[in-house]
């Protein structure tokens, strides 16, 4: 064992390396937040540093899962925040939101994904798109943690391309017959509930609300993976499920209806990364400080205040943007392009803070000592998925030439 570890009571093994991150606020963007949204920060922030990054490295090293997270996150508010308080949500903000995954993500981008697909991609189409009965029945219980979501619309051979899924459902007398498959679902192999986007047989979109113990229904897990090690990620396998007619989102369909659920985990992301970014930041600057090279500090030298001012440089045209981007979000102004953007720029600016933080550390940058490098592994996830750096590019093109690269 690390002689900077220690065992923990139940979650596993304990870093005795005492939390002490302070967010970089170079432009003073305090000054534009409301008092309840520093609250509801310091709230997120004071929860990461007691119950996450105390055992995040151990939880990644073991590529576990910690279940019991789910409900301490439901009654920290983390699940569905901008969702109406009647429902079970917060009834929040944007920017609050934005806070509350900037932090989580600080903590962990595995940890920030499970809050983000309950709250962006399973909660937010049910409040959108359900019926009253299926708020009633599914929000509160998801709001709260006592059941976790997943979402279904990235397929083995349709990624990218969404609008090629193969997996349908057909219209019984008083079910639906779904078929077909999803993978790289994050939650999946511990959810409750599944929102699977399917074809009916006209071949149009919609969505459906797929439940943990329906007959042909499994969720295998996926293993060996490199980055997210503490999210559970798995596959959606639908053998001839029947589905109660009751469980169709009857508010929208098309293929319009899972890309605003992309938007709104979208802009979560935007947020979540920087997050991981000023957790590298600040490593780094620590590190800096306290590392002694031809007897004086690394920090003192050129190269490494370089590295130091461009990272901060960075994170501060990133919160910039966030904040301009949710005051839009509030007033329901932002488009698909202007959320592309922030998220694409933002988990690319997370990734370079990340390989330079990494550079500052040295060695000492690929140990679970610090927690540069699982960071940096988690990066190359989340610049994937939600869209990859790539097809973001090709939505900003779009916007800007009015010319699609792409159908």
């Amino acid at each position: 064992m690390s002689p900077n570890t220690l065992q923990g009571a139940g979650s596993g093994v304990k870093s005795s390396r005492t939390d002490l991150f302070e967010s970089p606020d170079f432009y003073r963007i305090d000054d534009l937040l409301t008092e309840e949204h520093k609250l509801i920060r310091s709230a997120m922030r004071d929860f990461v540093k007691q119950e996450i990054t105390p055992y995040i490295e151990d939880w990644c090293q073991r590529a576990y899962f910690p279940t019991d997270i789910v409900k301490k996150f439901g009654e920290m508010g983390a699940f569905g925040p901008t969702i109406p308080q009647n429902y079970g949500g917060g009834g929040l903000d944007y920017i609050s939101y934005g806070l509350i995954m900037q932090e989580i993500e600080r903590g962990d981008s595995g940890m920030r994904s499970t809050a983000s697909v309950q709250g962006s991609l399973v909660m937010y189409p049910i409040n959108q798109f359900g019926s009253e009965e299926q708020k009633q029945k599914f929000l509160p219980k998801l709001a709260s943690g006592e059941y976790l979501g997943c979402f279904g619309l990235t397929e083995p051979d349709h990624g990218s391309n969404p609008s090629g899924m193969v997996t349908n459902f057909k219209e019984m007398d008083d079910h639906y017959l779904l078929n077909g498959a999803k993978m790289w679902i994050s939650n999946a192999p511990e959810a409750d509930v599944a929102v699977v986007w399917a074809k009916n047989e006209e071949g149009r979109i919609h969505g459906l609300i797929v439940e943990r113990g329906m007959e042909g229904f499994t969720t295998p897990e996926t293993h060996g993976k490199w980055s997210l090690r503490a999210s559970c990620t798995g596959e959606l396998v639908f053998d001839h499920v029947k589905v109660p007619k009751e469980n169709l989102l009857p508010g929208k369909s098309g293929l319009g209806a899972p890309l605003m659920c992309l938007d709104s985990a979208r802009y979560g992301i935007a947020w979540g990364a920087i997050g991981a970014a000023m957790d590298c930041y600040y490593s780094a600057r620590q590190y800096a400080m306290e590392r002694i090279q031809f007897d004086r500090p690394i920090a003192s030298f050129q190269l490494i205040q370089k590295k130091l001012a461009e990272m901060y440089t960075e994170i501060t045209k990133a919160q910039l943007l966030n904040l301009r981007l949710g005051q839009m979000m509030n007033e329901h102004k932002a488009s698909t392009a202007q959320i592309s953007l922030a998220k694409r720029n933002n988990v690319a600016t997370a990734l370079d803070i990340a390989r330079e933080a990494r550079q500052i550390h040295g060695g000492m940058g690929i140990t679970g000592e610090y927690p540069i490098m699982r960071h940096m592994m988690n990066l190359e996830s989340v610049i994937t998925y939600e869209g990859t750096h790539d097809i973001h590019l090709l939505i900003l093109g779009n916007e800007i030439t009015g010319i699609p690269a792409f159908n």
